[in-house]
């Protein structure tokens, strides 16, 4: 009886967002970058709030899948039917976090047809041209839709600052620029879901060896990211200065260890379940006279 009670007072509501089996908090909460936030001091290999392991992290989200589809095609029907919400994405990280993992393995349990996805690389010529979030207010989701930014408007604070590519005063303003572009798209009916996946530095280099090892990921190993590797110190004091000047109560930031494959997909499924739960969708009504379609119908 005892136990009983206390499992049902895990799974109450912390501060509006369901603690679903397995989470001593939710994951909105225990995951998100407050004021003096740490970002040395994260164990990368740890499982912030849940307290199941690797098993019972992947059922659950296998128990998301039919969720997750459902409350995506509602959103993509509202988007058809004369709505203006969204809800965008943003997976940042460095090399080997996972970030295609999560597409994959928790945006591919929705109907591709309603996921919008965009990398940002290296600007091209036509986009250095603009502002640095010309590009990227152009791949902002349509109406229904949910985006996906597998890397973001931050590579031009992360990388930006960590090659010295623009002046420092430039730098400085961009963090700015890009809180009021998100509070913008907020305003607009997008719901921004940020998370930044931290993979250690050992982990890293374990999953670049495996890549080295097997030829089948050959195609995705990058002579580059060793030489990122020698800058790792400076990566991740610009990913702490990202989170001190851009996690906000209106986009605010998720920071997700990585190491553990499993834990970061079934985290990034429980973010983004939340952020379509609240949209509190339904099926839009009928723009026209139902029985009279049904009666036409059986004429035919």
């Amino acid at each position: 009886m005892a136990a009983a009670k206390k499992a049902r007072a895990k799974a109450r509501p912390t501060n509006g967002a369901r603690v679903a089996a397995g989470w001593d908090a939710a994951p909105t909460e225990v995951l998100r970058a407050r004021d003096g936030f740490d970002l040395a001091s994260l164990d990368r290999s740890s499982t912030p709030g849940f307290s199941g392991g690797k098993a019972a992290g992947r059922a659950l989200v296998a128990q998301h899948a039919d969720e997750l589809s459902d409350l995506q095609e509602r959103l993509f029907a509202e988007g058809r039917t004369g709505g203006s919400r969204s809800v965008l994405l943003v997976l940042q990280g460095m090399d080997t976090a996972g970030k295609g993992g999560i597409v994959r393995h928790v945006v591919g349990l929705v109907d591709p047809q309603g996921v919008a996805h965009r990398s940002f690389g290296v600007p091209t010529a036509q986009e250095l041209r603009h502002h640095f979030l010309w590009r990227v207010r152009r791949e902002l989701p349509r109406p229904g839709y949910i985006g996906v930014f597998d890397r973001s408007h931050y590579e031009d604070v992360l990388v930006a600052r960590v090659r010295e590519l623009v002046e420092p005063a430039v730098l400085d303003r961009r963090y700015d620029e890009i809180n009021r572009f998100e509070a913008k798209a907020v305003a607009s009916g997008t719901t921004v879901v940020k998370v930044a996946l931290v993979v250690s530095y050992e982990e890293q280099r374990a999953r670049l060896a495996e890549r080295l090892e097997r030829p089948d990921k050959h195609w995705k190993y990058d002579p580059s990211d060793v030489d990122s590797r020698a800058l790792w110190p400076a990566y991740q004091d610009a990913y702490q200065v990202m989170l001190d000047r851009t996690s906000t109560d209106t986009a605010p930031w998720h920071v997700v260890p990585a190491d553990r494959k499993w834990f970061a997909r079934l985290a990034v499924s429980e973010l983004l379940l939340d952020a379509l739960r609240r949209l509190d969708l339904g099926w839009p009504a009928a723009g026209f006279d139902v029985e009279e379609e049904k009666r036409r119908l059986a004429a035919t």
